[in-house]
Protein backbone atom coordinates (compact mmCIF):
# COMPACT_ATOMS: atom_id res chain seq x y z
CA UNK A 1 0.00 0.00 0.00
CA UNK A 2 0.79 3.51 -0.68
CA UNK A 3 2.29 5.91 2.02
CA UNK A 4 -0.73 8.05 1.76
CA UNK A 5 -2.82 5.39 1.26
CA UNK A 6 -1.93 4.08 4.96
CA UNK A 7 -2.05 7.60 6.70
CA UNK A 8 -5.22 8.19 4.87
CA UNK A 9 -6.44 4.14 6.57
CA UNK A 10 -4.79 5.30 10.48
CA UNK A 11 -6.61 8.84 10.18
CA UNK A 12 -9.91 6.69 9.34
CA UNK A 13 -9.08 4.27 12.11
CA UNK A 14 -8.31 6.95 14.99
CA UNK A 15 -11.71 8.54 14.04
CA UNK A 16 -13.96 5.18 13.77
CA UNK A 17 -12.03 4.18 17.80
CA UNK A 18 -13.59 7.55 18.94
CA UNK A 19 -17.38 6.59 18.16
CA UNK A 20 -18.25 5.13 21.27
CA UNK A 21 -16.62 8.22 23.36
CA UNK A 22 -18.53 10.64 21.05
CA UNK A 23 -21.66 8.14 20.45
CA UNK A 24 -23.82 7.76 23.82
CA UNK A 25 -26.54 5.78 22.49
CA UNK A 26 -26.02 1.82 22.60
CA UNK A 27 -27.95 1.94 19.45
CA UNK A 28 -26.08 3.65 17.30
CA UNK A 29 -22.94 1.82 18.58
CA UNK A 30 -24.62 -1.66 17.61
CA UNK A 31 -25.76 -0.56 14.95
CA UNK A 32 -22.14 0.86 13.83
CA UNK A 33 -21.19 -2.30 14.33
CA UNK A 34 -23.54 -4.01 12.12
CA UNK A 35 -22.10 -1.84 9.51
CA UNK A 36 -18.19 -3.60 10.22
CA UNK A 37 -19.55 -6.88 10.19
CA UNK A 38 -22.07 -6.08 6.54
CA UNK A 39 -18.73 -4.32 5.18
CA UNK A 40 -16.36 -7.41 5.58
CA UNK A 41 -18.89 -9.74 3.79
CA UNK A 42 -19.11 -6.99 1.08
CA UNK A 43 -15.69 -6.68 0.88
CA UNK A 44 -15.50 -10.52 0.66
CA UNK A 45 -17.70 -10.53 -2.43
CA UNK A 46 -15.94 -7.91 -4.07
CA UNK A 47 -13.16 -9.68 -4.53
CA UNK A 48 -15.41 -11.99 -6.57
CA UNK A 49 -17.34 -9.50 -8.30
CA UNK A 50 -15.14 -6.00 -8.44
CA UNK A 51 -11.64 -7.69 -9.00
CA UNK A 52 -12.77 -10.90 -10.27
CA UNK A 53 -16.38 -10.74 -12.55
CA UNK A 54 -18.15 -13.46 -10.69
CA UNK A 55 -21.44 -12.40 -9.49
CA UNK A 56 -22.30 -14.59 -6.90
CA UNK A 57 -25.92 -14.90 -5.41
CA UNK A 58 -24.55 -17.62 -2.91
CA UNK A 59 -22.04 -15.38 -0.52
CA UNK A 60 -24.91 -15.54 2.12
CA UNK A 61 -23.66 -19.53 2.64
CA UNK A 62 -20.41 -18.52 4.55
CA UNK A 63 -21.52 -15.96 6.71
CA UNK A 64 -24.80 -18.02 8.08
CA UNK A 65 -22.23 -21.61 7.48
CA UNK A 66 -19.51 -20.03 10.16
CA UNK A 67 -22.17 -18.43 12.38
CA UNK A 68 -24.38 -21.88 13.08
CA UNK A 69 -21.04 -23.98 13.35
CA UNK A 70 -19.60 -21.03 15.91
CA UNK A 71 -22.98 -21.29 17.76
CA UNK A 72 -23.30 -25.25 17.45
CA UNK A 73 -19.63 -25.67 18.53
CA UNK A 74 -19.45 -23.31 21.59
CA UNK A 75 -22.76 -23.58 23.20
CA UNK A 76 -23.90 -26.80 22.28
CA UNK A 77 -21.03 -28.92 21.10
CA UNK A 78 -18.94 -28.16 24.39
CA UNK A 79 -15.61 -26.53 22.83
CA UNK A 80 -14.28 -23.59 24.50
CA UNK A 81 -14.62 -20.41 22.07
CA UNK A 82 -11.33 -20.38 20.40
CA UNK A 83 -11.60 -23.89 19.29
CA UNK A 84 -15.24 -23.61 18.17
CA UNK A 85 -14.56 -19.98 16.29
CA UNK A 86 -10.65 -21.78 14.61
CA UNK A 87 -13.21 -24.88 13.66
CA UNK A 88 -16.25 -23.18 12.41
CA UNK A 89 -13.99 -20.69 9.97
CA UNK A 90 -11.51 -23.96 8.82
CA UNK A 91 -14.44 -25.64 8.08
CA UNK A 92 -16.68 -22.81 6.45
CA UNK A 93 -13.58 -22.43 3.94
CA UNK A 94 -13.85 -25.74 2.98
CA UNK A 95 -16.72 -25.55 1.84
CA UNK A 96 -15.92 -22.49 0.35
CA UNK A 97 -13.31 -24.73 -1.59
CA UNK A 98 -15.83 -27.14 -2.56
CA UNK A 99 -18.60 -25.00 -3.71
CA UNK A 100 -16.22 -22.54 -6.13
CA UNK A 101 -14.49 -25.69 -7.69
CA UNK A 102 -18.60 -26.99 -8.26
CA UNK A 103 -19.52 -23.38 -9.50
CA UNK A 104 -16.48 -22.61 -11.46
CA UNK A 105 -17.65 -25.14 -13.88
CA UNK A 106 -19.84 -22.77 -15.53
CA UNK A 107 -18.82 -18.76 -16.41
CA UNK A 108 -21.44 -16.20 -16.35
CA UNK A 109 -25.21 -16.77 -15.92
CA UNK A 110 -24.26 -20.27 -15.36
CA UNK A 111 -22.35 -19.53 -12.34
CA UNK A 112 -24.47 -17.11 -10.69
CA UNK A 113 -27.32 -20.23 -10.57
CA UNK A 114 -24.96 -22.71 -9.54
CA UNK A 115 -23.71 -19.93 -6.57
CA UNK A 116 -27.61 -19.50 -6.16
CA UNK A 117 -28.36 -23.38 -5.81
CA UNK A 118 -26.01 -24.26 -3.51
CA UNK A 119 -26.47 -21.40 -0.87
CA UNK A 120 -30.24 -22.46 -1.19
CA UNK A 121 -29.26 -25.62 -0.44
CA UNK A 122 -27.71 -24.33 2.69
CA UNK A 123 -30.82 -22.72 4.02
CA UNK A 124 -33.07 -25.98 2.99
CA UNK A 125 -30.89 -28.22 5.30
CA UNK A 126 -30.93 -25.08 7.49
CA UNK A 127 -34.21 -24.73 7.98
CA UNK A 128 -35.26 -28.50 7.83
CA UNK A 129 -32.36 -30.49 9.74
CA UNK A 130 -34.66 -29.28 13.05
CA UNK A 131 -32.79 -31.60 15.34
CA UNK A 132 -29.51 -30.07 14.11
CA UNK A 133 -30.05 -26.73 13.45
CA UNK A 134 -33.04 -25.78 15.65
CA UNK A 135 -34.98 -25.38 12.31
CA UNK A 136 -36.80 -21.99 11.84
CA UNK A 137 -36.21 -21.43 15.72
CA UNK A 138 -32.45 -21.33 15.48
CA UNK A 139 -29.63 -21.79 17.61
CA UNK A 140 -28.89 -19.66 20.64
CA UNK A 141 -27.77 -20.01 24.25
CA UNK A 142 -24.00 -18.62 22.88
CA UNK A 143 -22.21 -15.86 25.33
CA UNK A 144 -19.31 -14.17 23.74
CA UNK A 145 -16.25 -14.48 24.38
CA UNK A 146 -13.93 -12.92 26.18
CA UNK A 147 -10.26 -12.12 24.93
CA UNK A 148 -8.25 -11.06 27.39
CA UNK A 149 -10.43 -10.88 29.84
CA UNK A 150 -12.21 -7.72 27.88
CA UNK A 151 -15.72 -8.11 28.48
CA UNK A 152 -17.39 -7.67 24.99
CA UNK A 153 -20.95 -8.12 26.17
CA UNK A 154 -20.15 -3.82 26.63
CA UNK A 155 -21.53 -2.66 23.07
CA UNK A 156 -18.57 -0.32 22.87
CA UNK A 157 -16.16 -2.90 23.44
CA UNK A 158 -17.47 -5.00 21.49
CA UNK A 159 -17.77 -2.40 18.57
CA UNK A 160 -13.79 -2.20 18.83
CA UNK A 161 -13.53 -5.85 18.99
CA UNK A 162 -15.36 -5.37 15.32
CA UNK A 163 -13.57 -2.73 14.13
CA UNK A 164 -9.90 -4.15 14.67
CA UNK A 165 -10.90 -7.06 12.92
CA UNK A 166 -12.51 -5.28 10.36
CA UNK A 167 -9.32 -3.28 9.82
CA UNK A 168 -7.01 -6.55 9.28
CA UNK A 169 -9.69 -7.60 6.59
CA UNK A 170 -9.13 -4.06 5.07
CA UNK A 171 -6.02 -4.48 4.64
CA UNK A 172 -5.03 -7.98 4.13
CA UNK A 173 -7.93 -7.73 1.25
CA UNK A 174 -6.32 -4.54 -0.04
CA UNK A 175 -2.98 -6.07 -0.02
CA UNK A 176 -4.58 -8.93 -2.05
CA UNK A 177 -6.32 -6.63 -4.36
CA UNK A 178 -2.77 -4.99 -5.21
CA UNK A 179 -0.91 -7.77 -5.08
CA UNK A 180 0.28 -9.43 -8.40
CA UNK A 181 -2.29 -11.96 -8.50
CA UNK A 182 -5.02 -9.60 -7.78
CA UNK A 183 -3.65 -8.20 -10.69
CA UNK A 184 -3.90 -11.79 -12.60
CA UNK A 185 -6.96 -12.10 -11.58
CA UNK A 186 -8.47 -8.84 -13.00
CA UNK A 187 -6.26 -10.11 -15.52
CA UNK A 188 -8.52 -13.52 -16.40
CA UNK A 189 -11.68 -11.05 -15.56
CA UNK A 190 -10.57 -8.77 -18.49
CA UNK A 191 -8.92 -11.02 -20.81
CA UNK A 192 -9.29 -14.75 -20.02
CA UNK A 193 -8.09 -16.13 -23.37
CA UNK A 194 -5.09 -13.79 -23.58
CA UNK A 195 -4.25 -15.04 -19.92
CA UNK A 196 -4.18 -18.40 -20.67
CA UNK A 197 -2.03 -17.81 -23.35
CA UNK A 198 0.57 -16.55 -21.25
CA UNK A 199 0.82 -19.44 -19.17
CA UNK A 200 -1.55 -18.61 -16.86
CA UNK A 201 -3.88 -20.84 -14.71
CA UNK A 202 -7.13 -18.69 -14.92
CA UNK A 203 -9.25 -21.70 -13.53
CA UNK A 204 -7.14 -21.43 -10.41
CA UNK A 205 -6.49 -18.24 -10.21
CA UNK A 206 -10.33 -17.47 -9.54
CA UNK A 207 -10.91 -21.10 -7.49
CA UNK A 208 -7.77 -18.95 -5.29
CA UNK A 209 -10.02 -16.25 -4.97
CA UNK A 210 -13.25 -18.13 -4.51
CA UNK A 211 -11.57 -19.86 -1.49
CA UNK A 212 -9.78 -16.58 0.21
CA UNK A 213 -13.63 -14.25 -0.41
CA UNK A 214 -14.93 -17.62 1.17
CA UNK A 215 -12.50 -17.09 4.06
CA UNK A 216 -13.41 -13.52 4.80
CA UNK A 217 -17.62 -14.38 4.43
CA UNK A 218 -16.44 -17.15 7.45
CA UNK A 219 -14.64 -14.09 9.26
CA UNK A 220 -18.04 -12.00 8.71
CA UNK A 221 -19.93 -15.03 10.32
CA UNK A 222 -18.27 -15.18 12.93
CA UNK A 223 -18.58 -11.85 14.16
CA UNK A 224 -22.42 -12.22 13.14
CA UNK A 225 -22.85 -15.35 15.94
CA UNK A 226 -20.95 -13.15 18.29
CA UNK A 227 -22.76 -9.81 17.64
CA UNK A 228 -26.82 -11.86 17.67
CA UNK A 229 -25.53 -14.60 20.05
CA UNK A 230 -27.79 -16.55 17.95
CA UNK A 231 -28.45 -17.86 14.17
CA UNK A 232 -31.46 -18.65 12.73
CA UNK A 233 -32.35 -19.50 8.66
CA UNK A 234 -32.25 -15.98 7.76
CA UNK A 235 -28.54 -15.69 8.05
CA UNK A 236 -28.44 -18.09 4.50
CA UNK A 237 -31.37 -16.98 2.53
CA UNK A 238 -31.56 -15.35 -0.58
CA UNK A 239 -32.12 -11.91 0.59
CA UNK A 240 -28.83 -11.92 2.67
CA UNK A 241 -26.48 -13.10 -0.67
CA UNK A 242 -28.70 -10.20 -2.53
CA UNK A 243 -28.30 -7.52 -0.17
CA UNK A 244 -24.67 -8.13 0.10
CA UNK A 245 -24.58 -7.82 -3.41
CA UNK A 246 -26.27 -4.80 -3.54
CA UNK A 247 -23.83 -3.00 -1.10
CA UNK A 248 -21.07 -3.96 -3.58
CA UNK A 249 -22.98 -2.73 -6.27
CA UNK A 250 -24.43 0.42 -4.85
CA UNK A 251 -21.22 1.39 -3.27
CA UNK A 252 -18.50 1.06 -6.16
CA UNK A 253 -17.75 -2.80 -7.27
CA UNK A 254 -14.15 -3.03 -8.16
CA UNK A 255 -13.00 -0.81 -5.07
CA UNK A 256 -11.81 -0.56 -1.68
CA UNK A 257 -14.28 1.78 -0.28
CA UNK A 258 -17.00 1.46 -2.09
CA UNK A 259 -18.40 -2.32 -0.25
CA UNK A 260 -18.32 0.12 3.37
CA UNK A 261 -20.22 3.03 2.15
CA UNK A 262 -22.72 0.34 0.23
CA UNK A 263 -22.56 -1.62 3.34
CA UNK A 264 -23.47 1.66 5.75
CA UNK A 265 -26.24 2.51 3.46
CA UNK A 266 -28.43 -0.72 3.23
CA UNK A 267 -27.61 -1.02 7.41
CA UNK A 268 -28.62 2.36 7.93
CA UNK A 269 -32.01 2.13 5.75
CA UNK A 270 -32.96 -1.59 7.22
CA UNK A 271 -32.39 -0.21 10.96
CA UNK A 272 -33.02 2.95 11.10
CA UNK A 273 -35.13 4.48 8.31
CA UNK A 274 -37.15 0.82 8.61
CA UNK A 275 -38.90 2.82 11.70
CA UNK A 276 -40.11 6.17 10.27
CA UNK A 277 -41.15 4.41 6.59
CA UNK A 278 -42.97 1.11 6.58
CA UNK A 279 -41.70 0.26 2.75
CA UNK A 280 -38.34 1.19 3.50
CA UNK A 281 -37.05 -1.63 0.69
CA UNK A 282 -39.11 0.44 -1.64
CA UNK A 283 -37.19 3.31 -0.45
CA UNK A 284 -33.80 1.05 -1.08
CA UNK A 285 -34.95 0.57 -4.69
CA UNK A 286 -35.23 3.82 -5.69
CA UNK A 287 -32.04 4.50 -4.25
CA UNK A 288 -30.63 2.19 -6.19
CA UNK A 289 -32.34 2.75 -9.39
CA UNK A 290 -31.06 6.68 -9.12
CA UNK A 291 -27.65 5.09 -8.19
CA UNK A 292 -27.82 3.12 -11.69
CA UNK A 293 -29.38 6.18 -13.54
CA UNK A 294 -26.24 8.57 -12.25
CA UNK A 295 -23.79 6.69 -11.07
CA UNK A 296 -23.24 3.57 -12.48
CA UNK A 297 -20.27 3.03 -11.38
CA UNK A 298 -20.77 3.17 -7.64
CA UNK A 299 -21.25 5.70 -4.90
CA UNK A 300 -17.76 5.96 -4.06
CA UNK A 301 -16.39 6.40 -7.76
CA UNK A 302 -19.14 8.37 -8.85
CA UNK A 303 -18.53 11.01 -5.97
CA UNK A 304 -15.33 11.03 -7.00
CA UNK A 305 -15.64 11.86 -10.76
CA UNK A 306 -18.26 14.93 -9.86
CA UNK A 307 -15.50 16.17 -7.34
CA UNK A 308 -12.73 16.24 -10.27
CA UNK A 309 -14.92 16.90 -12.72
CA UNK A 310 -15.96 20.23 -10.15
CA UNK A 311 -11.78 20.95 -9.35
CA UNK A 312 -11.20 20.81 -13.01
CA UNK A 313 -14.10 23.09 -14.09
CA UNK A 314 -13.05 25.29 -10.81
CA UNK A 315 -9.27 25.58 -12.87
CA UNK A 316 -10.36 26.24 -15.74
CA UNK A 317 -9.01 29.34 -17.07
CA UNK A 318 -11.27 32.49 -18.07
CA UNK A 319 -11.79 32.99 -21.79
CA UNK A 320 -10.52 36.28 -22.31
CA UNK A 321 -12.19 38.53 -25.08
CA UNK A 322 -9.70 40.10 -27.77
CA UNK A 323 -8.20 43.52 -27.12
CA UNK A 324 -9.75 44.80 -29.83
CA UNK A 325 -13.00 44.30 -28.31
CA UNK A 326 -11.98 45.89 -24.69
CA UNK A 327 -10.35 48.69 -26.98
CA UNK A 328 -13.94 48.95 -28.50
CA UNK A 329 -15.97 49.71 -25.45
CA UNK A 330 -13.31 51.86 -23.89
CA UNK A 331 -13.36 53.92 -27.28
CA UNK A 332 -17.04 54.58 -26.61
Amino acid sequence: MKTSSIVGLMAAAIVLALVPLVVTSDFYINLASQILIAAILALSLNILVGFGGLTSLGHAAYLGGSAYLTVYLTAHAGFGQLEGALIAVAATTVLAMVFGYLALRATGLGFLMITLALGQILWGLAYRWVGLTGGDNGLGGMVRPRPFGINLDDPGAFYLFALLVFLVAFVAMACFARSPFGQSLAGARDQPRRMRALGYNVWLIQWCSFVYAGFWGAIAGLLYAYYNQFVSPHALNLMTSAETLLMVIAGGAGTLFGPVVGAALVIILKNVVSAYIARWVMLLGAIFVAIVLFMPEGLVPGVMRWVRTGIAKGRRPQRRLPDSVTAGEHST
